[in-house]
C-alpha cells in the first residue's frame, strides 16, 4: 500500500493580512452578500480551512476588511485637516476629501455604501461605522466646533449615499457650494 502524497505546507507569514486586503477586493466586486468565506478563499488562493483559522467568523473577517478600509480613508482625511492652516484651508480639503477621496475612486465609493448597508443590520459593523464617525469628527474638531463637525460629518455621509445612489449627482462645484453654504 503506498503513503498518501502531502502536500508541503505553504509558509505564508502574511497570509492573514491578504485575507483582510482580498476581503475588501472581493467585497468591492460582489459586495458583502458575495463576499463568502468560500469567495474570499479563492480570491486569495487559500485553502478554505484558513478563513476560520485566521477569523473566528464571516463577521469577524468583515469586520477587519472594513476597519482596514477606514484606517485608511481615515488617515487620509485627517491629513488633510492637519495640513490645512485655517478654516478655508480646511473647507477645500474637506471638499477634496470628499470629491476625491470618496467619491473620486469608485471602489472606495462602493466600499462606503457596502459599510453603510451591512452595519444598519450587523452590530460588529456599526462599531466599525462608529469609529469612523469618530475619527471624521475629530479631524473636523480641528477646524470646527464640536456641533458643526458632527453636522459636516454627517452631511458628508449623506452626499456620498445621494452620490451612490443618484443618476444625477451632484458636481464637485455643487458640493462645495453646498459645504460652503452650510459652513458659512
Amino acid at each position: 500500500m503506498s503513503t498518501p502524497v502531502r502536500r508541503p505546507r505553504r509558509h505564508d507569514p502574511g497570509r492573514r493580512d491578504r485575507l483582510v486586503a482580498t476581503a475588501l477586493d472581493v467585497i468591492a466586486d460582489a459586495g458583502v452578500t458575495g463576499a463568502t468565506h468560500r469567495a474570499i478563499a479563492r480570491a486569495a488562493d487559500v485553502p478554505l480551512g484558513s478563513m476560520t483559522y485566521h477569523f473566528a467568523s464571516l463577521d469577524e473577517l468583515h469586520a477587519a476588511a472594513f476597519t482596514r478600509h477606514v484606517e485608511e480613508v481615515a488617515a487620509r482625511f485627517d491629513a488633510r485637516m492637519c495640513a490645512a492652516p485655517d478654516r478655508a484651508a480646511a473647507l477645500d480639503a474637506l471638499v477634496e476629501h470628499l470629491t476625491g477621496d470618496l467619491l473620486g475612486s469608485g471602489r472606495d465609493l462602493v466600499l462606503a455604501v457596502e459599510l453603510y448597508v451591512a452595519a444598519a443590520r450587523r452590530p460588529a459593523l456599526r462599531a466599525v461605522t462608529q469609529d469612523w464617525m469618530q475619527r471624521s469628527r475629530a479631524s473636523l474638531e480641528r477646524h470646527f466646533d464640536p456641533v458643526t463637525a458632527r453636522e459636516l460629518d454627517a452631511l458628508v455621509e449623506g452626499l456620498v449615499l445621494h452620490s451612490a445612489l443618484s443618476t444625477d449627482p451632484m458636481d464637485r462645484a455643487q458640493i462645495r457650494a453646498a459645504i460652503l453654504r452650510f459652513a458659512a
